[in-house]
């Protein structure tokens, strides 16, 4: 049995909402609470492996806990991109090519081993490790991207935000028309959700005069949070109707 979320429209949901609460929630730990990236990095990447091991533990898919490990990925990748971008002065373009060898080189083992790269039938714990490695990696990525968006290219928060959506609406698109292979589409489009997360998380949480719209790393991990509890909430509810 499929151990991870289906690829609904609620999932495309779910997780734009989870990497933008992702974003809100580590600026939150590791700035708004003056934790630091270094440490941040360590408490979520424990939190990561904890929710890691006990989904690899369960034998059926539980929404809560299979989209805890989409929040802790999201987090981790959070202080793990500003660490490496602005700790160990790599810069956000030299850390976002590091960072999409490190996906490539996941995927293309993946698909070495697996002879596939599709999520809609993950049954074997070594296919779910190389979903979650990959989860990681991406949302990871797409920090350093979204954070090069906002800042570097002069697009600002609410351009980046835009622009990504704007490519991810033509993905969808594409993938409606059915005209390129769908795996492909999927993994573009799950890549880049993450940065409209980060672009779009910065765009709620940093202060009008530097062109958000001020609602703070509290106020909005708050909002998004009741959000995605209200759909796993639902998806829960789904889950035991078809049983």
């Amino acid at each position: 049995m499929n151990k991870v979320a289906q690829v609904t429209l609620n999932f495309w949901i779910m997780k734009i909402c989870a990497t933008t609460l992702g974003e809100t929630a580590g600026d939150l730990l590791s700035m708004t609470m003056s934790i630091g990236y270094a440490i941040s990095s360590i408490i979520l990447l424990s939190l990561f492996l904890v929710t890691l091991v006990i989904q690899l533990c369960v034998n059926t898919f539980h929404p809560v806990l299979c989209w805890s490990v989409i929040l802790t990925t999201s987090t981790a990748g959070t202080t793990l991109s500003d660490y490496m971008d602005r700790t160990l002065g790599l810069g956000y373009a030299k850390g976002s090519l590091i960072l999409v060898s490190g996906l490539l080189i996941v995927l293309a083992v993946w698909r070495l081993n697996e002879k596939t790269l599709s999520v809609s039938n993950i049954n074997t714990i070594k296919a779910e490790l190389f979903y979650w490695v990959a989860i990681l990696f991406s949302n990871t990525l797409g920090t350093a991207l979204g954070d090069f968006l906002a800042d570097d290219s002069g697009l600002g928060f609410l351009g980046g935000a835009l622009l990504v959506g704007g490519v991810i609406a033509l993905i969808a698109l594409a993938s409606y028309l059915g005209k390129l292979n769908q795996i492909l589409l999927f993994w573009l489009a799950f890549i880049l959700t993450r940065p409209f997360g980060a672009t779009f998380g910065d765009l709620l949480t940093k202060p009008i005069e530097k062109g958000g719209v001020g609602f703070g790393t509290v106020g909005s991990s708050m909002i998004l949070a009741m959000i995605l509890m209200g759909f796993v909430v639902y998806s829960m509810r789904v889950k035991r109707a078809t049983n």
